[in-house]
């Protein structure tokens, strides 16, 4: 707890945990050409719904990034063992590579 210079207010040092259907929420939300902003606004939405707080920008943000890193290095393991094997031409590496 942090107390502040106004005696009746106390601060939590951080916020509360997403509920893990929010966390799921996101997941099946996002979509890595749009905005986080955007998965942050729909998200808002299936928050409400379930009856739950809307979790911060912030704390989406974070997630979406996590989320995303995780997205893509499933990917580059899979192009690396595909390279391994020999399945992919050097154009396809390269595309891969250059995230087209």
């Amino acid at each position: 707890m942090l107390v502040t210079a106004w005696p009746s207010r106390i601060l939590t040092i951080c916020g509360p945990r997403i509920d893990e259907r929010l966390v799921a929420a996101i997941a099946r939300l996002d979509d890595p050409t749009l905005p986080i902003a955007e998965t942050n606004r729909r998200l808002g939405v299936v928050a409400e719904g379930l009856g739950l707080i809307r979790p911060s920008y912030q704390q989406v943000r974070v997630i979406v990034h996590e989320l995303r890193s995780q997205k893509r290095s499933s990917r580059l393991g899979e192009t690396l063992l595909e390279i391994a094997y020999g399945m992919r031409t050097q154009g396809q590496i390269l595309r891969v590579l250059e995230g087209s």
